[in-house]
């Protein structure tokens, strides 16, 4: 049973081996874990046992979770990895029995509420619930017209339970979700983006004689009758220096592997890099690792503090969420910020005169999106399209 777990892992890209394969059978013969008491002939393992165990053992690197949690999926066929993060709300309110859909006039018709009417709304249904209700346009439920809930419709609301986002249109979102890191491992398939980004790089000579200069070692052995001449230079570094903040999680999944792309392409090209993850806007923090968001995060006047203006900003992101995001206190989806996004990205915009926005929606669909005209706006125009053509005239633009 194991051999195939282990070639489904490895086929996942997981840079598992045998001896760590080993181990892990070193530790079930041991019985680090115990068999599942509620088995009925007491054989087997909690599921989530074994799956700690056997991420402790194979997995050496935080940056793999995400590849190990979906193959370990994959292979016992949807087991559950993800933690319950919705216990203040009944998880029967929030069963997914209908997804709504709706005609563009039956949308047109369904109001919205603007966000202090939203939010002490939101207070009162918590008081006044009693039951799970579905269908509707008031309680916090599912498949309806409600502002709280899942799987229905609203212009804009709060998304309680639901797996991932549909209609782009939350204003807050309930549960804790687990973003994962971009992989700067990523393979590309094309040298297009290396080839872009090389319009930013400004070579020097720097250090001492450390690297091999072989064309004048042929030449002056050459010269000396076949006698090995071995000649030194100067290491050529590339001086430009890189502050990247990039979007994660939410309608950022859609973009992950050209984000991989651009991640991995950049890192390649410039040695002095620096990276940090937002989500949807810039508040007072940022953090390095997605799993240690909470817990170990970088305050923004730090980051703005220890970098000098001489490093390029770009920002990574679809600018795509709920305008209260950007503009109102309090808007992020995820905590109550004390100032609006808006002002932290007029603080970065500042200490870093060389910035661009880099966007990986078609640029067909800028235009229908109300928070990426304000993100446009804030960041005086210069948002391009992750496409060659848009990171070669953002690579234009930071150079001069």
């Amino acid at each position: 049973m194991l051999i195939d777990f282990f070639y489904t892992l490895r086929s996942a890209k997981l840079p598992i081996s045998v001896k760590e394969y080993l181990t892990l059978l070193e530790a079930l013969q041991m019985g680090v874990v115990g068999p599942a008491s509620d088995n009925a002939d007491g054989s087997g393992y909690k599921i989530d046992d074994f799956y700690y165990l056997s991420r402790t053992t194979l997995v050496k690197d935080e940056k793999h979770y995400d590849k190990f949690d979906r193959a370990f999926a994959a292979y016992f066929k949807g087991v559950e990895l993800i933690a319950d993060f919705t216990k203040d709300i009944p998880l029967e309110w929030l069963r997914k029995n209908l997804e709504l859909e709706l005609s563009p006039e039956e949308k047109a018709r369904i109001e919205k509420m603007g966000w202090d009417e939203l939010m002490e709304t939101l207070k009162k249904r918590f008081e006044e619930q009693k039951e799970r209700h579905e269908g509707g346009s008031k309680m916090i439920g599912t498949g309806g017209t409600s502002p709280f809930g899942a799987y229905g419709y609203n212009p804009q609301g709060i998304r309680i339970g639901q797996d991932k986002s549909r209609n782009k249109s939350a204003v807050k979102v309930w549960d804790q979700r687990a973003y994962k890191d971009y992989d700067d491992q990523q393979e590309l398939g094309t040298r297009n983006i290396k080839i872009a980004l090389r319009r930013l790089r400004k070579f020097a000579r720097e250090g001492h004689e450390e690297e091999l200069d072989l064309d004048e070692t042929i030449s002056k052995t050459a010269a000396n009758a076949g006698w090995l001449d071995i000649k030194m230079r100067p290491e050529r570094h590339n001086n430009v220096k890189v502050l990247l903040l990039m979007d994660v999680g939410g309608t950022m999944d859609e973009h992950i592997a050209r984000v991989e792309e651009m991640f991995s392409a950049t890192k390649t090209e410039f040695k002095h890099m620096e990276f940090y993850y937002f989500h949807n806007c810039v508040y007072d923090f940022m953090w390095k690792n997605n799993r240690r968001r909470f817990s170990e995060k970088f305050a923004t006047w730090d980051i703005i503090r220890k970098y000098n203006k001489d490093y390029k900003l770009i920002f990574i992101g679809d600018a795509t969420m709920s305008p209260y995001e950007i503009l109102q206190p309090g808007g992020s989806v995820e905590y109550n910020n004390e100032e609006a996004g808006a002002e932290w990205m007029q603080r970065l915009t500042n200490a870093f005169p060389k910035f661009v926005w880099i966007n990986p929606e078609p640029q067909g669909v800028w235009q229908y999106r109300q928070s990426i005209s304000v993100i446009q706006q804030l960041v005086n125009h210069r948002m391009f399209p992750l496409t060659l053509k848009g990171l070669e005239e953002a690579m234009r633009l930071l150079s001069k």
